[in-house]
Formats: C-alpha cells, structure tokens, sequence
C-alpha cells in the first residue's frame, strides 16, 4: 500500500534534525529560568544580526497566534481598531486572540486584489474613519500577512508604499511573519528589507512551520512596544520557565541562513507541483510565490484523490489547498501527480464532501475567490 503523501499543513511537519540537535546540546546542566540563560542572550544578538538592529527585542512563545495577538495588543490601544486584509489569519483565524488580550481592540477587514493591502485601500479606510469619535474605534495598527493565507507574498515596495500610508496618519505596522522563511526564500531579499527597512515596527517570527517545535517568536523594534511586551507576554503565560530550550531553537533555526534554506525546499516543492497542476488543466486561484496552492479540483477529483492517500483540506466549492514543508521531497510531489492522474480519470455519480484526514477542518475563508469558477 503506497505511503500517505502530507499536504495539509507544514504544521503537520516534524521537527527538523537541527533543531533537535541544538534542544540536545541546550539540555546540559542548569541554567537561569525565565529568559536569564545564555542562549536567550544570544539568541537576542543572532536577531539583532540578522536583521540588522542593534536594539531589537525578542520575545519567545509558544504558538503564532501568541506572537501576533500579544504583539498587536501592545500597539492597539482597547478602543483602538487593527487594519488587516479580509482573509488575515489574525481576523479569521485565531480565535478573537487580539481583541481578548487587547481589552477590546477590534479587527477591520479590508479588501484588495491578490489577498494583499494596498495603499488605495488603506488611505480610503483612513479617511471614511471617524477620528476623535469615542463612539468609533480609531485606526491604530495596520497588519500585513507575508506570506499571505493563499501564497501570495508582498514584496518590500509595496510594504514600503502602505506604512507610508499608515504612518503620515501615526498609525504603527505588524507583519505576521508566520511564514517568513518561505516569503524572504521567495523574494530572494534579506530578512531585514521585508521588515525593519520596508517600515515594519513589529513581527511574529514563525519557526514551528518552519520544523521548530512550540517555538514562534515576538520581535519589535519598537522600544515603547517592547516595555509593553515585557509584561503582557508574562502576564499571558509565555515566559517560558525553560526558555533556554525555545531560544536554542531559534538560534539553530537563524543561523547559517537554516531557516531560508529549508524554505526554499518547501517553495520549490510548492512551484514543482503548481507546474505539474497547470499541465493538467487545474486551475489555480493564485500564482503560488511561497509554500501554497489553492487549486480548483471539483468534488468528484478531489474525492477520488483523498481515496488515494494524498492528504489536503478542502475549502468548499471544488477548491482544495496544498501546502509543502520543508519535508516535501521531489519524489512525493511526483508521487502526488501521479495520483492526480489516476483520481483525474474516476468519474462518480455524485460529489462526495472530502474531509481532511486526521486533521481539523480548514476555515481559511474565502471571499470573491470562486468568482469566475466553475462551483
């Protein structure tokens, strides 16, 4: 029987071997609980290296959601609002996260074309809001996903072009770097031109999509932001006793460019199979420029390529998602076509609804993104 080929997540991946090589060496001894260890210190001078501010401040936690709900509640005030794009995973996919530990921070979704913010849609927010009104929130983040939920990446100009926008009306920037690796491998720029030098004053760094295990991380080039973070990260149980073995991770993951090597499997991997989707007259939502593929299967394809042990999630309407990780080889992206082929060929009498196996059910939501499809 043919091994299950993974595509749901790179959430689903392992933990990468070089990881868990700095976890074993950081198990030696004792070290100072809450942050006081030497790997946390340098961990805070590999950042700082890497992209290129001296002054950085680095906040492990344990999960994305963690990084980019406490990170934005230390930039919004409660009445304040959070700009975002309408499929942000931080709007529909994180539980209310920021507007809980925001005392009341709310979400404003906007529109734009390829799942990304654009000044136009910014600067129109801006002026329809009802500044000094205390019966209306006032704009006070703009959030940008990179990669964004579909695959698509900003690249820095046109990050550069709306925190313009966001900072002649004072607003402060947040990018959910969730997939950081994967869009920086993509751009082939610098960590540092996607995010301090494109006007970034706060990021979540994604490293457990990235093979870290429950190792994300808060940086801020903000010093007002980070004496906020000091404590709202304590205050939500993120100071991690032990954190010498988060900061080990992460300091694995950054060094010798680790983290945009392994990316760059994932990328290629996705762009091999985007290809391959293409030469069989799939069509494909968005060009894929990081780690995933929104496709349009139809049911009956979709549920015969279930049958074949391909996993994915399904998003309703024929569209199936596809995402690599760094895990993915060549040979399962073949493998994967060539089940295509064979599940390409069953014709059913009825569609049946996939279910994602041994996974929850994705929620990405998705808005005008059948339009022009055959549903």
């Amino acid at each position: 029987m043919p091994s299950p080929i993974e595509l749901r997540s790179d959430n689903a991946a392992g933990a990468a071997p070089q990881l868990l090589n700095a976890l074993a060496a950081a198990n030696t001894g004792s070290a100072l609980a809450y942050g006081g260890d030497a790997w946390t210190e340098e961990l805070r001078e590999v950042v700082a290296e890497a992209f290129g501010a001296p002054d950085v401040a680095v906040f492990p936690v344990s999960s994305g959601t963690a990084a980019n709900s406490l990170a934005l509640s230390a930039m919004c005030p409660p009445w304040g609002s959070v700009l975002c794009h309408e499929t942000a995973h931080i709007i529909t996919n994180e539980g209310g996260a920021t507007s809980m530990f925001g005392a009341g921070a709310v979400m404003q979704g906007l529109s734009g074309e390829r799942y990304k913010l654009t000044p136009k849609t910014v600067k129109t927010a801006l002026d329809a809001a009802q500044w000094g009104d205390p019966h209306c929130s006032q704009p006070s983040v703009v959030s940008f996903t990179c990669p964004t939920d579909f695959g698509t990446v900003y690249s820095p100009d046109e990050v550069s072009a709306v925190v313009a926008v966001a900072r002649a009306r004072g607003l402060k920037t947040h990018l959910d770097g969730a997939r950081l690796a994967n869009a920086i491998a993509g751009l082939h720029c610098s960590p540092a031109a996607l995010t301090r030098e494109a006007g970034i004053d706060v990021f979540s760094l994604g490293a457990i999509k990235g093979g870290a295990i429950s190792t994300d991380a808060i940086v801020s080039f903000d010093p007002e932001v980070s004496d906020q973070l000091l404590y709202r990260v304590k205050r939500a149980g993120h100071v991690s006793s032990k954190m010498r073995f988060q900061s080990a991770q992460l300091i694995a993951y950054l060094s010798d460019g680790l983290w945009v090597k392994m990316a760059r499997t994932a990328n290629a991997a996705t762009a091999e199979l985007a290809r391959g989707l293409r030469e069989r007259d799939v069509a494909l939502l968005a060009e894929p420029q990081a780690n995933i593929i929104f496709a349009k299967l139809g049911d009956k394809v979709a549920a015969a390529l279930a049958d074949l042990d391909v996993y994915f999630y399904s998003m309703g309407g024929g569209v199936v998602r596809f995402v690599t990780s760094w895990q993915t080889t060549p040979h399962d992206i073949t493998d994967m076509l060539g089940r295509l082929d064979q599940a390409l060929t069953v014709r059913r009498t009825a569609p049946r609804t996939v279910r994602p196996r041994k996974g929850r059910s994705a929620s990405v939501p998705l808005p005008d993104v059948l339009d022009g499809l055959d549903t």
